[in-house]
């Protein structure tokens, strides 16, 4: 059936024509919600938990953010909600402040959810976007590496029934240690055997399934939701054995809607939270995109990250606004959302509508959920984002990267979450400056034959022998002009009393500040006095710009080539 009249769509909706194709895109998007919100409701429910909240605002965080991030985000099947990484950073911001599960932690946490959620928005606003490039990529890893061991050990308390208690791994492993006789039975039976058949599951599973005449993708998927069938029997075990009270269980969910309401403002609390909520933000900011971009791969569309941030701040005010906790585009609710078939962002709409229906009348039948069991998923679901081929990778590739994965990793297992992030921004900063105040600086010869110059140490080349040629690899600036003076005077002074010209290739050079101008200016003043003349060559056009009427007499050559000619023969 065709529609007879024009009906305005939303962006992400525009490349559909609502005739007969959408039937299928829609059937499809439903399928995908109902597969992926029936995985994601214990999952939910866990990382409220790991948050320090009450289970039921997992719920929550999972139905209106994504209708908040369907209105502002772009990303077709990109799926916002509770996750891992912000879960844990909400539970170590708000450790000191109040107990968790109290009304003042969940106010703390209401506050979290709106000043990031505020943040984001305003940097989508001011089109902020770039900063996703703030943390190499060694960093990140690192710094999710170490939160994953970090939300391992967390994981031990309900897992075991020990009182772990503690912000570093060196103080939960001590807890751990001290208070081992605390263990419970019955907590650490469920706990070992369902952390066994979700990771054999995982394993075996796929595999056995690769050997049927399965598509891949429900292979895939009937893999991934091997943790709700081992929470499920877990449930199951303990009620007919009677032993559902002899473990901590999600307990009383209550139907119905959310109120819309704000904490209690306390100016001092929310000044002190500040900083938790920038790098919740920045975090999970850095982990959507990443996301975002393996989805718009996979869907041939562009990453607009100014728009991912606008989608996450809303999505964050609206999980504030009805008293959940931070939220982010989340790994695995997003790769079950994809495999599942999901084909735009409607997927999110309708599982935002069967979760609201679980909420509406389901609490009661998640209540005897036992933690134990979702501290299982928790643990297999993190233990994949232990990235030790990262280290490795940037250690052959680099050790500098290796050394910023490393740092830190230890940063965020000996100091905290917030500290270990901190010092990966830091190093982050520090080795770009390092690298940008070091440019490399070649010599250069001619490739007989041709009007062509490359480094001297890596081709066969001529070279004039009263003539050095230097290329400057690296934008000129105060920060490594130092630098680059020290390294031609070194190499004027292997040549001492043979140099005759200096020439500057600048064909790498993007930049040049006024410090570095000036520095350019005294060195030839210092050439003239030792009989050395300075020569430029292949300037770009903007630099040239800038340049323009500043070089005071300094020749200027359109190619290195033109230059070996002209001075060939020419006496300085």
């Amino acid at each position: 059936m065709a529609y007879p009249f024009p009906v305005k769509l939303p962006t992400w909706f525009a490349p559909w024509r609502l005739d007969r194709a959408i039937d299928a895109r829609l059937r499809d998007d439903f399928m995908a919600a109902v597969i992926a919100t029936l995985l994601l409701i214990p999952q939910s429910l866990a990382y409220a938990v790991l948050a320090g909240m009450p289970a039921h605002l997992g719920l929550y965080a999972s139905v209106f953010p994504l209708l908040a991030y369907a209105a502002f985000g772009r990303s077709p099947v990109l799926a916002v909600g509770p996750v891992a990484l912000t879960s844990i950073m909400t539970l170590e911001a708000l450790q000191g402040y109040a107990v968790p599960g109290s009304p003042e932690w969940i106010a703390a946490a209401i506050l979290l959810a709106l000043a990031s959620g505020a943040l984001l928005f305003l940097m989508g606003l001011l089109r902020l976007g770039f900063l996703a490039q703030l943390l190499s990529h060694p960093v990140m890893s690192g710094f999710i590496s170490g939160t994953a061991l970090l939300i391992v050990l967390s994981q031990l308390k309900a897992l075991s029934g020990i009182p772990v208690e503690g912000k570093t791994a060196l103080e939960l492993i001590t807890s751990l240690v001290v208070h081992v006789e605390q263990a419970q039975a019955t907590t650490l039976a469920v706990g070992i055997m369902s952390v066994l058949l979700m990771l054999l599951g995982r394993r075996f599973i796929r595999t056995w399934l690769g050997k049927t005449r399965l598509h891949s993708t429900t292979c895939d998927l009937i893999a991934r939701a091997v943790p709700l069938v081992v929470v499920g029997l877990a449930t199951i075990g303990l009620i007919a054995s009677g032993q559902a009270t002899a473990t901590p269980t999600v307990g009383s969910i209550p139907s119905g809607l959310p109120s819309l309401a704000l904490p209690s403002l306390n100016l001092n609390g929310l000044q002190g939270l500040l900083i938790s909520a920038v790098l919740i933000g920045l975090v999970g900011f850095i982990e959507s995109v990443s996301m975002a971009q393996t989805v718009a791969r996979r869907y041939r569309v562009a990453v607009d990250p100014d728009a991912e941030l606008r989608g996450l701040g809303a999505a964050n005010l609206a999980s504030g606004l009805i008293g959940a906790f931070p939220v982010t585009g989340g790994l695995t609710r997003t790769v079950v959302n994809m495999d599942a078939g999901a084909r735009s962002p409607v997927s999110s709409l309708f599982s935002a509508g069967l979760l609201l229906l679980v909420v509406l009348g389901a609490g009661d039948s998640l209540s005897h959920l036992p933690l134990a069991a979702l501290a299982a998923l928790i643990v297999v679901a993190v233990s994949t984002l232990f990235d030790i081929k990262g280290l490795v990778r940037a250690w052959q590739f680099d050790r500098m990267d290796g050394a910023s994965w490393l740092i830190t990793f230890l940063g965020v297992l000996s100091l905290g979450l917030e500290a270990g992030i901190i010092m990966g921004i830091a190093l982050s900063a520090a080795g770009l400056l390092w690298r940008m105040s070091r440019p490399h600086i070649a010599v250069l010869g001619r490739i007989p034959c041709s009007e062509h110059f490359r480094n001297v140490q890596r081709h066969h080349v001529e070279t004039l022998p009263h003539t050095i040629f230097l290329r400057i690899d690296g934008n000129l600036f105060f920060g490594n002009w130092a630098r680059i003076r020290e390294v031609i005077g070194a190499r004027i002074e292997q040549h001492s009393g043979q140099i005759e010209h200096l020439v500057l290739n600048l064909a790498s050079v993007n930049d040049i500040d006024t410090t570095a101008l000036e520095g350019i200016l005294r060195l030839q003043e210092d050439l003239q006095e030792d009989g050395v003349s300075l020569c430029l060559a292949e300037i770009r056009g903007p630099v040239g710009d800038k340049l323009k009427g500043h070089l005071h007499g300094i020749p200027v050559y359109l190619s290195s080539h033109e230059a070996y000619e002209a001075l060939m023969e020419r006496p300085a």
